[in-house]
């Protein structure tokens, strides 16, 4: 299969790994992998088609790209945005505090974008109100079972995503052998047949994206952030309505957890940069509850 290989040159030093992270769902994430020679791997389906991608960081600014199958012009073409290239923090003067620091710790991660609203917003779906490994588990399940193979020389396992068409033909039992209960596989079924809608307003306002997104039975205000965040880099989509998330935020900042509520006061002098604000703290290790709590027990609807 050809190779289309290059290298770039990014406009400013950016932390690679840092940048795609919440692109990986997971440490056996089919369509997500790192080798030992310190490649991601990632396979995707664009436009014209699915395709493999592979990225090294060679430098402060240099990355090693190549890129296989039909899609492999456009992933390859895609790859600066999802590298953060449109990413533009210069309105981000954080006050004095333990986000300026963050900042200044993590300058060079960058909000990546892909540009791919299904591909984002399927796994934010399988993620609503269960804990992360089980959404993680349900992902790799239905990649295995209903992914192509990765095109070109990927590491073993590796699946491209279903298409839309490919997605809405998923059977409802292989959904519930995967520990997806029926509203969040009604809720993938659902995004997968208004797919073309959805992906039409990619370069529109991140706010007609949200409205849009926002129609499909299931979709709600948390589900929404995950995938702009991701699909659209957009530096101020906040997860208001995760489980864990607003305790994080209000410890680092106030000393103490907090609601959703008191997490967005405590945004606001962020505003337009709130999620980036939020991937400071959490990569920093700044926002972290003691755990004296309970956890979330794991839901597993194989069994209902």
């Amino acid at each position: 299969m050809p190779t289309l290989a290059t290298t770039l040159t990014l406009s400013a030093p950016t932390d690679v790994r840092r940048t795609v992270s919440p692109l990986r769902r997971g440490f056996r994430d089919p369509a997500f992998q790192q080798t030992t020679d310190g490649a991601f791997w990632r396979t995707t389906r664009v436009p014209s088609g699915p395709a493999t991608v592979r990225i090294r960081q060679v430098g402060p600014c240099d990355v090693e790209v190549a890129a296989w199958g039909a899609g492999a012009d456009d992933a390859l073409a895609g790859v600066p945005a999802a590298l953060g290239a449109l990413d533009d923090c210069s309105g981000f003067d954080p006050p004095h505090g333990l986000v300026r620091d963050a900042h200044r710790r993590l300058a060079h991660v960058r909000i990546g974008r892909t540009g791919l609203v299904l591909e984002a917003l399927v796994p934010a779906i399988l993620e609503q109100r269960v804990i992360t490994k089980t959404a993680h588990d349900a992902w790799r399940h239905l990649l295995v079972r209903h992914g192509e193979p990765a095109p070109g020389p990927a590491p073993d396992g590796m699946r491209v995503p279903p298409s839309a068409d490919g997605w809405a033909q998923v059977p409802v039992w292989d959904f519930h052998r995967a520990g997806v209960d029926p509203q969040r596989a009604r809720t993938v079924l659902a995004a997968a047949r208004v797919a073309g809608r959805l992906q039409e307003v990619v370069d529109r306002e991140p706010g007609e994206v949200h409205r849009r997104l926002l129609t499909v039975p299931g979709i709600g205000p948390w589900t929404v952030a995950e995938t702009v965040q991701r699909a659209l880099g957009d530096p101020d989509a906040v997860s208001v309505g995760d489980y864990h998330l607003a305790g994080q935020v209000g410890w680092a900042l106030a000393g103490e957890k907090v609601d959703d509520d008191g997490m967005l006061a405590l945004l606001e002098p962020y505003r337009g940069h709130r999620y980036r604000a939020i991937r400071y703290l959490l990569l920093s290790g700044l926002a972290r509850v003691p755990r004296r709590g309970p956890r979330l027990a794991v839901e597993d609807h194989r069994s209902r």
